[in-house]
């Protein structure tokens, strides 16, 4: 879940949306790719067959829409869509992600960074699955907190997080050998 707290981040700065508006819901269908509520309670959603062709075809024809060849959405045959929200303790990273936004300042780059460290990681065999929101814990209990005004600072805080990631999950796998 830590690309939906990614999501949530950027919400926040793209759209300029407080935190306590963006909420996560689960959706195993994945018919639903977003909702928009407005002041007078409606929402609308963007539905779609969960294949990424539909959103590449998007932009890669943008602002027109283009066959992208997804097989058409038939919500009678997929005939119920189901909702929950999230658990915290199932999806750490999720709340780190909450976490990092509200701390502001570099917080979200180094999350990000440990996050592409730690999965990097994983993914050579070197870091457990259930040990990826641990190294990104640690890494942002490390890394001091800074304020960041330029992109100056965001390399920074980007460098800092995959310095201390690699030295935390190296550590990892030392304790595990």
């Amino acid at each position: 879940m830590m690309n939906k707290g990614l999501e949530v981040i950027e919400a926040h700065w793209l759209f300029n949306v407080p935190r306590k508006s963006i909420e996560v819901v689960i959706h195993p269908q994945s018919i639903i790719h977003s909702m928009v509520e407005y002041a007078d309670g409606s929402v609308i959603a963007q539905l779609g067959n969960p294949d990424m062709r539909t959103p590449i075809a998007h932009a890669l024809a943008y602002p027109e829409r283009i066959e992208a060849g997804v097989e058409p959405l038939d919500l009678c045959r997929i005939g119920t869509l189901n909702f929950e929200r999230p658990d915290l303790k199932r999806f750490p990273c999720l709340g780190l992600a909450y976490a990092a936004l509200e701390r502001g300042g570099n917080a979200p780059a180094v999350l990000n960074a440990a996050n592409e460290i730690a999965v990097e990681a994983f993914l050579k065999g070197d870091l457990g699955f259930t040990r990826i929101p641990a190294v990104i814990e640690q890494t942002l209990a490390d890394v001091p907190w800074a304020e960041v005004a330029s992109l100056q600072d965001v390399l920074a805080a980007d460098a800092a997080g995959r310095m201390s990631a690699q030295h935390v999950a190296s550590a990892d796998r030392r304790r595990k050998a």
